[in-house]
C-alpha cells in the first residue's frame, strides 16, 4: 500500500541514505507567478513572499535539501525573480564550493529555442545540459513553493528500492480542495494507474471518498530516463511541456512504473504529530490561515525542532521589544509571533504574527493578523484578519475588520473575510 513505508521504514541506514543523496542533484521550480496570491506577488515570485515572521517560502524547500545531504541544489526563477534572487544569494551561502556543495540560481535564459520556460518540464529541459554536467545519478525535482518538512533521501531510497521510472510526492487532500492539484490513482502496491491534472471533479478514495491524493509536485527519477523523457516531450508538438499534465500521465499511459510516495513515508514529525505537515499557501487564505496556525500553543509546523531546522537570510537586528505598562496604554502580544527588530509600544496584539522590524504604536490593536517587515501601525489603528504587506504604513486611527463592505471597497477582501493591505491601496485612501 502507498503508506507501507510509513515514517521512513526502509532498509538502508542513514549513511548509506546520506551516499545516495550525494549522488543525487536537486532542480527547485521556483518560477511560477502566484497569481492566486494576488497582490503579495506583484512585486515578488511566490517563493519570495514572506512566511512565519521571518521565512521566505522557499526556505522550506531548500532546508529540507540541506537537512536530507542534497547539497547540489539548482533554483529554476523567472517571473519576478529580483526578491528571490538576493534573498537566496545574501542567505545561503552556507555550502561549500570545494566539496562541490553549492546552490546555484538558473533563470530563465531562453537557452533552448529562444524562448520562455512554457512548462515544469521544459524549465528542466532548457538547463539539462547543466544538469548533464553534474553527472548525478538521481534527479530530485522540486516546487519551490511549498510549506513542508521533509527528508527527501526517504523518498529517493523509495525510488531506487522500487525500480520506478519515476516517483511522485503525494499527500491526502480533502477531495473539495483537490481541483487545485494534480491527481493520482494508486493500486495496492502504491504504483501509479491514473493520473489527472486539476480535475474538476477529482475522485474519492476508495476507502476514504471524501479525500483524494494529490501531487506534491516533486518527483524522483534516474537522470538518464529523465534526459529521455524530456528530450522525447521536447519534440512533441502538441504537449504543454509541464511534468503534471505530459510527462507523468505519458509514463502511466505507456505502461511505465511510476511509484506514489506517500508523505507519510518521510515527513519529519515533531513530538505527539500524527499526520504530516503539508500546506500549499497558494492563496490568501491559505497563507493568512497557515501563518495564524503558528500562534498556536502547539502549532502542526514546530519551527523549534532543532532536529530539522529550518534557514533563512537574517539581518542583524536587535530582539522584539514590548514597552510601557500604563492603564490606557500598555504593550501586549498574547499568542503571537513576534519576530526580531519589532517594536510593540503601548499597543495590544492578539494571535498575529509579525515580520521583522514592525512597529505598532500606542493604543493601536492588531488582531489574528499576518503583518509583514518594516510595516509602520499609527496610534489607535485597528486592525483584525488582515494581511499588511511589506513597508506599509497604516494611518492613525484606520480600522480595518469592523465593516465587510467597506474593507471591500478600500482594499482586497476574500469570500472568507482576509482583507490584504498594500502600500498603494492606502495611498488610494
Amino acid at each position: 500500500m502507498v503508506d507501507s513505508h510509513r515514517r521512513g521504514k526502509f532498509r538502508y541506514a542513514r549513511g548509506m541514505r546520506e551516499n545516495l543523496a550525494r549522488r543525487s542533484v536537486a532542480l527547485i521550480l521556483a518560477g511560477g507567478r502566484g497569481t492566486r496570491l494576488r497582490h503579495l506577488t506583484e512585486i515578488r515570485a511566490k517563493p519570495a513572499v514572506y512566511f512565519g515572521g521571518k521565512y521566505r517560502i522557499i526556505d522550506f524547500v531548500l532546508s529540507n535539501c540541506v537537512n536530507s545531504g542534497i547539497r547540489r541544489i539548482y533554483v529554476a526563477t523567472q517571473y519576478k525573480s529580483h526578491s528571490l534572487l538576493r534573498h537566496i544569494q545574501r542567505g545561503w551561502g552556507i555550502l561549500r564550493g570545494e566539496v562541490n556543495e553549492f546552490i546555484d540560481l538558473v533563470p530563465a535564459q531562453q537557452r533552448v529555442g529562444g524562448e520562455w520556460y512554457q512548462g515544469t518540464a521544459d524549465a528542466v529541459w532548457q538547463n539539462v545540459d547543466i544538469l548533464r554536467d553534474e553527472a548525478p545519478e538521481y534527479v530530485l525535482i522540486l516546487a519551490g513553493d511549498h510549506i513542508y518538512r521533509q527528508d527527501y533521501g526517504v523518498m529517493l531510497e523509495h525510488h531506487i528500492e522500487s525500480g520506478a521510472a519515476a516517483t511522485v510526492g503525494c499527500v491526502k487532500v480533502p477531495r473539495a480542495e483537490a481541483s487545485a492539484f494534480g491527481v493520482m490513482d494508486v493500486d495496492a502496491d502504491g504504483c501509479v494507474i491514473g493520473f489527472q491534472e486539476k480535475p474538476a471533479d477529482p475522485p474519492g478514495l476508495p476507502d476514504d471518498p471524501e479525500h483524494t491524493l494529490a501531487s506534491m509536485g516533486i518527483y524522483v527519477f534516474s537522470a538518464q530516463r529523465m534526459y529521455d523523457e524530456l528530450a522525447r516531450d521536447a519534440d512533441t508538438a502538441s504537449s504543454s511541456h509541464d511534468f503534471g499534465k505530459d510527462l507523468i500521465p505519458h509514463l502511466v499511459d505507456s505502461g511505465a512504473k511510476v511509484l506514489a510516495h506517500a508523505l507519510t513515508s518521510s515527513a519529519i514529525y515533531s513530538a505527539g504529530q500524527e499526520t504530516p505537515y503539508w500546506r500549499d499557501v497558494g492563496n490568501i487564505d491559505a497563507y493568512w490561515e497557515a501563518n495564524i496556525d503558528l500562534c498556536a500553543v502547539t502549532p502542526q509546523l514546530d519551527l523549534y525542532d532543532e532536529r530539522w531546522p529550518i534557514w533563512t537570510y537574517q539581518l542583524q537586528l536587535p530582539p522584539a521589544k514590548l514597552v510601557f505598562d500604563d492603564d490606557q496604554r500598555r504593550g501586549s502580544a498574547v499568542d503571537s509571533v513576534i519576530s526580531a527588530g519589532s517594536v510593540i509600544s503601548g499597543a495590544t496584539v492578539r494571535r498575529s504574527v509579525l515580520s521583522t522590524q514592525v512597529r505598532v504604536s500606542s493604543y493601536a490593536r492588531v488582531e489574528d493578523c499576518v503583518v509583514l517587515p518594516r510595516v509602520h501601525v499609527g496610534r489607535h489603528a485597528r486592525l483584525r484578519k488582515v494581511v499588511v504587506d511589506r513597508g506599509c504604513v497604516v494611518p492613525e486611527g484606520l480600522v480595518v475588520g469592523d465593516d465587510p463592505d467597506l474593507d471591500a471597497k478600500r482594499f482586497y477582501r476574500t469570500q472568507q473575510g482576509v482583507t490584504v493591505i498594500t502600500q498603494s491601496m492606502l495611498d488610494a485612501l
